[in-house]
């Protein structure tokens, strides 16, 4: 996982609300454990038409949103079953970001933990992003930075985004829980040497 760093790109519209995690990733590709190739099946049932050529008129499939690297989505966008591939689907496409008004908690977790980050914004940002989609498709840009948890909008207003505390030192430092815990491990250790008899008492050496 790679650290976080401040970034401004365009972004895609898809103003759906409640999609689900299987909308993202169909349950037919789930076989695979190995992240290559997911970019291309992401939302492969609207992407795709039966005879598996593009859908023209699907936001991604369209020219002008050509290397869009957020999506801005409806409410309760991830929700449905606990997939990872969700967020892997969605990263191997290109996207580093979701805007939505609300994340299913599954969906959400499963991103950052990946270094894709759920962006949570008001009902008004939203349709703020969406009018200004509207006004020149594919062409405006947003700014993110996750030390200050801030969005820039297309119009130059920041407005402030919510996360857990460890989540955003994770993907700030590109670190997964695991990582977080290797780490701290001379801390541990230097603990466990300072507070030895408590240590043996609770029976954990």
């Amino acid at each position: 996982m790679e650290s976080f760093k401040p970034y401004t790109a365009r972004y895609a519209v898809l103003p759906v609300e409640n999609i689900d995690t299987d909308q993202i990733i169909p349950a037919r590709f789930l076989k695979t454990t190995s992240k290559v190739g997911l970019g291309e099946i992401l939302f492969s049932d609207w992407r795709y038409n039966d005879d598996g050529t593009p859908n023209p008129s699907f936001v991604v499939n369209k020219p002008e949103y050509q290397g869009v690297e957020v999506l801005v989505a409806g409410n309760n966008f991830g929700c449905g079953s606990s997939r990872e591939h969700a967020p892997w689907a969605l990263q191997g496409f290109g996207f580093k970001a979701v805007l939505s008004t609300y994340f299913a908690d599954i969906f959400r977790n499963n991103s950052l933990k990946n270094g894709l980050l759920p962006i949570i914004i008001s009902e008004e940002t939203y349709q703020k992003l969406v009018s200004a989609d509207a006004e020149a498709a594919g062409e405006v840009e947003i700014s993110v930075d996750l030390a200050t948890q801030t969005v820039t909008l297309p119009d130059g207003e920041k407005v402030h985004f919510p996360i857990e505390p460890f989540a955003k030192y994770c993907v700030l430092n590109g670190v997964d829980q695991l990582g977080f815990l290797v780490s701290a491990d001379d801390d541990l250790t230097t603990y466990e040497s300072a507070h030895a008899a408590r240590v043996n008492t609770a029976g954990l050496v």
